[in-house]
C-alpha cells in the first residue's frame, strides 16, 4: 500500500489501548445521536463514524465560529475533544480500540467565520490525537472545510471511516 508522506508526531510503542493509558486518556462515556442516525456503521472491515461533535466528558459543549468566537488554538482542542468522542464510538462498537487496522478517512467540518481559510489547522486537533493512540496506523486521508452553520453552533463536526478487524 502506498502511502503519502505527513507531518511527524511523537508516538509512544504498544498497543492503541496501551497508548492511552500511557497518555494519561480516559475516554468519555458514549452519547446518544442528536436525530434518527447510527453512531456508526460496519459493513465488511470498514466502520463509517457519523459526524461527532466537540463534547466534553462533563457534557459542556463547544460551540461559535472559529475566526469570530474561537482562536485557532481553540478550535484545535475542539477537534481533538471530537476525537475523543470518535474513539468512545469505536471503542464502545468494538470493545476495543486494538481491533483498529487503521484510520482510513476524516472529513472535518469547521463552524468559520467569513474569511477563515485556516480549517487544516483546525482539524489538525483530531488528527494528531489519532496519531499518537494509533501511531502509523492514525495517518489518514483526510478533508478540512469551512461551513457558513453547524448543527446546535458546534464548533467542528467530524466523521471518520476505519478498517476493523
Amino acid at each position: 500500500m502506498r502511502q503519502c508522506s505527513g507531518s511527524d508526531v511523537a508516538v509512544s510503542p504498544g498497543t492503541p489501548e496501551a497508548r492511552l493509558a500511557a497518555l494519561g486518556i480516559a475516554l468519555p462515556e458514549p452519547v446518544a445521536p442528536a436525530a434518527l442516525y447510527l453512531p456508526c456503521v460496519r459493513t465488511g472491515d470498514l466502520l463509517f463514524l457519523a459526524g461527532h461533535g466537540p463534547i466534553r466528558a462533563d457534557g459542556s459543549v463547544i460551540r461559535g465560529k472559529v475566526g469570530a468566537d474561537l482562536d485557532v488554538d481553540a478550535g484545535r482542542e475542539a477537534a481533538r475533544v471530537t476525537g475523543l468522542r470518535l474513539l468512545t464510538t469505536i471503542r464502545a462498537e468494538l470493545g476495543t480500540l486494538d481491533r483498529v487496522v487503521r484510520v482510513v478517512k476524516l472529513l472535518g467540518m469547521v463552524n468559520t467565520a467569513p474569511g477563515f481559510n485556516q480549517t487544516p489547522a483546525v482539524i489538525d486537533g483530531c488528527s494528531a490525537l489519532l496519531l499518537e493512540v494509533f501511531g502509523e496506523a492514525g495517518r489518514h486521508a483526510r478533508s478540512a472545510v469551512g461551513m457558513a452553520e453547524l448543527p446546535f453552533d458546534i464548533a467542528v463536526e467530524i466523521e471518520a471511516v476505519v478498517e476493523v478487524r
